[in-house]
């Protein structure tokens, strides 16, 4: 039985909780603590360490979850958490100031861990901001140099954290079957 561990990373807000949450197959460990700094502003409770599912494959391969916290004071957790990861999915919360500078600055932090593995990238709360769009962030990623696969994503719905997740896998293995 094989077992592979993938991140999930991005900005406080941005879902990685929930998606973990939503996709895992048991219910997942969670390191929330209040919130003490300008992050209350945005939600109560943050993740202080890690979170933690896992994903039940057919034929007994799992996929281990790990979610990074999304303040850059505990950024020495991401390199822990990092350590053995396949791969890392990126999400972003499209209602935030400047999404593209999120986006930019956690490309830039995981740079090293990318060029290892691949980044999929899900866009969170279009629901409440339509803008910018999924075609703008293709865009911004061109111009970076790079073309992963990017989807709007709901982190409450299992399917889109599923089809991320699958993106991803599909990146790694362009073979891999359903």
């Amino acid at each position: 039985m094989s077992q592979y561990k993938i991140i999930f990373t991005g900005p406080v807000g941005a879902g990685k909780t929930t998606a973990i949450a939503s996709i895992s197959d048991s219910a997942p460990i969670q390191t929330d603590a209040s919130a003490s700094d300008m992050t209350k502003s945005r939600k109560a409770a943050t993740t202080v360490a890690m979170d933690y599912g896992i994903m039940k494959l057919s034929g007994g391969e799992k996929l281990h979850l790990y979610g990074t916290p999304g303040q850059e004071r505990f950024d020495f957790m991401w390199d822990i958490l990092k350590t053995g990861g396949i791969g890392l999915i990126l999400l972003l919360d499209n209602t935030r100031a400047d999404p593209f500078q999120d986006m930019r600055f956690f490309l830039e932090a995981f740079k090293d861990f990318i060029e290892e593995t691949h980044v999929a990238i899900g866009v969170t709360q279009m629901d409440l901001s339509s803008t910018p769009t999924i075609e703008a962030y293709h865009m911004q990623l061109q111009s970076l140099g790079i073309n992963p696969p990017v989807f709007a994503a709901d982190a409450r719905n299992k399917n889109d954290i599923s089809i991320l997740i699958q993106a991803l896998l599909y990146s790694l293995d362009p073979g891999l079957q359903e």
